[in-house]
Order: C-alpha cells, then structure tokens, then sequence
C-alpha cells in the first residue's frame, strides 16, 4: 500500500514548478494552451518580459483582499484584454506564474508573496498552475532572445522625462542591451511586488563621505549635483550619454557595460575604483550611476569599498544594502565581486591592507569570465 502511495506523492510535490527549458520549448512550440503570468510590479513588466506574459498588477491595498479570498481572480489583471484572455482560457490552460527569482516554493511559508498566494488560489480553485523556476531572472539569463525588452522611459507614462536626454525611444534587443530591471528606483517594490516600507529617495544616496550612489536621472540633474558637491560622474553603462560632459566643469568616466549575465564588469574594477579615490581625496562628490541605481553602480560601488575598507563582499553589500534597500545587482556580477573577495585575500580586515615598506607588493586579480590579470592600485583603508 506505502509502495503505491509513493509515486503519487513525488508526483505531487514535482507538479509545482516548471523548469525554464520546459517553457522555452512551450513558447517555441507555440502552444496555444498556455498562459504566461508575470507576478513581479508592472514597472519590471514594463522593462522586461517573458514574450507572451500577461502582468499581475496587485496593489498593496488588494493583498488582503486576495488573502481573504474575495478578490476575483480576472479583476487582477489590468489589462481588459489579458482579462478576457484569462477568463476564456484559465480553466483549460496550464499556467506558469514568475516572479524575479521564485526559489523553492512552500504553501506553508511562501503564502503571502503574490505568486505564493496566486499559486495557493489556484490550486484551490483547481487550475493547473505552476511557478518558473528560478524565476525571470534565470529564464532571462538564459534564453534572452526570448524576452521581451523596452527600454523606452515612455512606456508607462506616455512621454519621456524632459530630464533624461537620449532615454526617450530607446529600445534595445535583449541578448546584448542594457537590460537593468526597474526604471524608477523611486518606485522600488519588494519581490512579491509591494511597495518597500521605506521607499527610496529621488535623489542619491551617500555611501561614504563624498561616495554618492544613484541612477540616470541624478546624474542629468544640476541642482542635485550642486546641492552634494558632484564634480566627478562614473556612468557605468554603454550608451547614456555624459550630459554636461563639455561644459567642462564635471569630470566623467563611462564604464560600457549592459546589466546582462554576459558581461564582464569586473575588468574595470582598478580604473573605476581609482576614479572613486581620486575624487574622494580631493573632497569632490563623486557619483556612481546607471540606468536604475540598482546592478552595475551598486556592483562597482561594493568593489570599491571592499578594498578600501578591506571589507568581505557580503559585508560592503549590507552597507550599501542599508543605505540603499533596492539594490539588486545580477547574479554573474555578485560572482565577480565573490572573484574580486578572493583575489584581495579578505579573510580578516587587515588581509588586504599594503605591507610597509617603500616599495609594497602590487595586488593582481583575474576575471570569472576570462584569465585575463589586472593590477590593482594599493589604497590605504580609512
């Protein structure tokens, strides 16, 4: 009797999830009985997207309605034609929901994400409902070709800010773009797709004294950088352009990397780090920016200051972290700066710091991606 019990019970717990390869091959085989439901906030859906999705959008306010159970399910979607769509098809359909990573799911834990409580209604209501693991993030890293990416900053509200020269109409392909998630850090959600408790300031944040972190918008805004003391700018992606670059009174430095699992940032790690120091040791602001504030500054700003405050990776992160709730850098480059930890020996504060001496060892470090050697400038910690 236990024999037979067996197999229906792997059966079940294996029938929550789908694998990325499974839905690439979906999607390529244009199954007709599919539907692809984006759980994370519309601002993410905006930028980037399974092809084919359809977006969940839940307000904050309507999580305890969906929770209660007296939501219905239809009235989620905002789009009147995903409606129709899903009131047609979701009882006859197999419906894969994700949200940016959805790591192993457990009803008993996972219930109030919204994919967690999307899943657990459905599987009330007795639709075949699955979660994507790994979620966006790794579907994305792996089959970028079949995302849908907009880059465009009118996409959600009609025009482009007046702002933020050159974003307006920008649309580039997903497997070589500048594909950072979320395009307006001043609308930051949590996972799940709620607001943060402590939405993040329009402006920049100060990690260090004179270190400053932000997004696009910040780095085109002169009262901003008056009001902190920004002469230096390190825009860390491939085509924003250096806005007050010949007026000649800012000193820039362009990082050409996009925010996709490909790219090796970790090679300008010794330039960009030296950019940060020259600008602090003259008592400049100095600005680290990207699209969103969130990946390529954040990853560049946590390699800055493990090895000038000999700190671990995971240390320098939850500094930033604190300062910053929002970050998110991709997961390749969190393997950079893993690369970047050992490589500067960080074992104890003091593993990294330069011998006496007047003529101290050079710090040489090699990339995940290639075996490349870069020599690093010796910098005193404060």
């Amino acid at each position: 009797m236990l024999d037979k019990l067996k197999p229906v019970q792997i059966e079940t717990v294996m029938a929550v999830s789908k694998t990325v390869g499974w839905l690439r091959e979906q999607l390529e085989a244009r199954r007709d009985c599919l539907l692809v439901m984006d759980c994370r906030a519309q601002e993410l859906f905006e930028s980037s997207h399974v092809e084919a999705a359809i977006n969940v959008s839940i307000p904050s306010l309507m999580l305890r309605r969906l929770k209660k159970g007296n939501l219905p399910m239809k009235s989620l979607l905002s789009n009147g034609e995903d409606r129709e769509r899903f009131a047609r098809r979701c009882k006859t359909d197999t419906i894969v929901l994700y949200d940016e990573y959805s790591r192993d799911w457990n009803e008993n834990v996972d219930g109030g994400s919204v994919l967690g409580l999307l899943l657990r209604r459905m599987k009330d209501e007795g639709y075949k409902a699955y979660y994507l693991e790994g979620g966006f993030s790794k579907f994305q890293a792996e089959f970028p070709s079949m995302c849908e990416t907009n880059l465009d900053g009118s996409s959600i509200g009609g025009s482009p800010p007046a702002h933020v020269l050159g974003l307006g109409g920008l649309r580039i392909s997903s497997d070589s773009s500048d594909i950072e998630s979320d395009l307006d850090p001043s609308s930051a959600t949590d996972s799940d797709g709620s607001p943060l408790s402590n939405p993040q300031p329009s402006f920049p944040v100060e990690i260090l004294p004179h270190l400053y972190l932000g997004c696009a918008k910040d780095s085109t805004n002169l009262d901003i950088l008056e009001q902190y003391g920004i002469k230096y700018i390190l825009n860390v992606t491939p085509n924003l352009p250096n806005l007050f670059e010949n007026a000649g009174e800012f000193k820039y430095k362009q990082i050409p990397i996009s925010d996709h699992w490909s790219q090796n940032l970790s090679q300008f790690f010794p330039e960009a780090i030296s950019f940060i120091d020259e600008a602090r040791g003259q008592k400049c602001g100095v600005l680290v920016h990207c699209l969103a504030g969130i990946s390529r500054s954040v990853t560049v700003t946590v390699a800055y200051l493990m090895q000038k405050l000999a700190l671990s990776m995971n240390d320098a992160y939850d500094i930033v972290k604190m300062k910053k709730s929002n970050i998110s850098p991709n997961f390749n480059f969190m393997g950079q700066l893993l690369d970047f930890e050992r490589t500067l020996g960080l074992k104890s504060p003091c593993d990294n710091r330069v011998a006496p001496g007047p003529h101290p060892a050079p710090l040489y470090f090699t990339t995940p991606t290639n075996h490349n050697v870069f020599q690093l400038d010796p910098l005193q910690s404060t």
